[in-house]
């Protein structure tokens, strides 16, 4: 069955969004190390991009609920891909300095955030309660594809013609995004909260008077912290997110020192475990609707624990890239009901805010695992891989607690 019109121009900005973001994921690095030699300052660019996105997530979140979503998720497409094509004219002109390259990617951060909050929120206004699912599979699988797939390779061909290259497409497909977007219905659906059978979720979409912005920032995390299904998954998404930081924080070395693979060969394998993620886009919601949200969930982070302890005894690249796929597969699995959930559970006038407040655990999770990893490998090499596969177990213990066995599809 179709998902319809409204999706298809939805699922395109974000196809083309998300292929701009696998183009710069290996092109605005590439950019850096051209600019200086330092690596410090090089690999500063990410973590002035992470700094940017924790620390803009809760004001966007009160912006998504306070504003018309479709008109953020066109401005915040056009406008960073207006900016990108401008550093593309500098780079061209031999004009691109170290400083305005990390004042586009800070910008460009903030607009990505927005963007992104303002897509999922709008998704159940475009497709019925119980097509979510599958929306958000088909949204998954084509990011795979554009960010795993086909962004990366072509960011690094396109850089090797010219520097401002990669920059050019960058901006036309963000743009393009903002331009596809325009296609999204003026009004979406009066959807305020879709519910999941047994929980018991009530609206809570009547107008309020605009209060400060922490005030209302404050609501969404309020609502996050009292709801005990979308908080619980908050707290697992971050567990999640420290277990997924603590061993991908070193694979490289353990692909290198364990593995015994060179560059190429570690791209192969991550090449390869993104194919697990296609799988789990299309084979998710045929799993929730057999065993729901609940046995779905904790089955997918028990396969993700399963993977990365069998992975921290690997020594084969061969066995790495199929766990490593099997992890990919759990991790999108998981991905898919977590959104799904939030978007069923959480009122309408709220998405934005707490969409926002569940990002900034995911962050801060991510943050502590990249930190601790980086210890424990200290220890042993594979450690940290092992504790994530721990940190995973605990995830699906706390899902089998705090998701309610009536968590089913309408």
């Amino acid at each position: 069955m179709s998902l319809g019109l409204p999706f298809r121009a939805l699922w395109t900005s974000s196809a083309s969004s998300n292929l701009a973001d696998g183009v710069a994921f290996i092109s605005m690095p590439l950019l850096a190390a051209s600019l200086t030699d330092d690596p410090r300052l090089v690999a500063g660019l990410a973590t002035t991009y992470a700094l940017v996105r924790l620390l803009v997530a809760l004001p966007i979140g009160v912006w998504v609920d306070r504003i018309d979503r479709r008109t953020l998720l066109i401005g915040a497409n056009l406008i960073r891909g207006l900016v990108v094509i401008g550093l593309a004219v500098f780079v061209h002109l031999e004009l691109a300095t170290l400083p305005l390259l990390y004042a586009v990617f800070a910008v460009v951060g903030t607009l990505e955030s927005a963007a992104d909050n303002a897509s999922v929120s709008l998704l159940p206004g475009v497709v019925p309660v119980e097509q979510l699912d599958r929306a958000n599979g088909r949204i998954s699988a084509a990011q795979l594809v554009a960010d795993e797939f086909a962004g990366p390779p072509l960011g690094g061909l396109l850089f090797a013609v010219a520097a401002a290259t990669p920059l050019y497409l960058m901006g036309g497909l963000w743009a393009a995004a903002g331009l596809l977007a325009l296609a999204l219905p003026v009004r979406t659906l009066g959807v305020r909260t879709l519910g999941v059978r047994g929980l018991g979720v009530r609206s809570g979409s009547a107008l309020i008077r605009r209060q400060p912005a922490v005030r209302e920032a404050m609501q969404g995390a309020r609502w996050l912290a009292g709801n005990r299904t979308v908080g619980g998954l908050a707290l697992i998404g971050a567990l999640a997110s420290v277990g997924y930081m603590l061993s991908f924080s070193i694979l490289v070395l353990f692909a290198a020192e364990r593995l015994h693979l060179d560059g190429l060969g570690y791209g192969v394998i991550l090449a390869v475990s993104a194919l697990g993620g296609l799988v789990a886009s299309f084979a998710t919601p045929r799993a929730t609707g057999r065993i729901g949200y609940r046995g779905t969930i904790v089955a997918s982070l028990v396969t993700g624990a399963v993977s990365l302890l069998a992975l921290s005894i690997s020594t084969s690249g061969a066995i790495a890239a199929a766990l490593l796929a099997v992890y990919i597969l759990h991790a999108v699995a998981w991905g898919i009901c977590a959104t799904s959930l939030r978007q069923r559970l959480v009122p309408d006038d709220l998405r934005g805010r707490v969409n926002a407040a569940s990002r900034v655990l995911s962050l801060l999770g991510l943050a502590l695992g990249s930190a601790l990893g980086g210890l424990l490998a200290v220890v042993n090499l594979p450690l940290p891989i092992a504790v994530g596969g721990g940190v995973f177990v605990c995830c699906a213990v706390l899902a089998a607690i705090v998701i309610p066995n009536e968590c089913e599809h309408d």
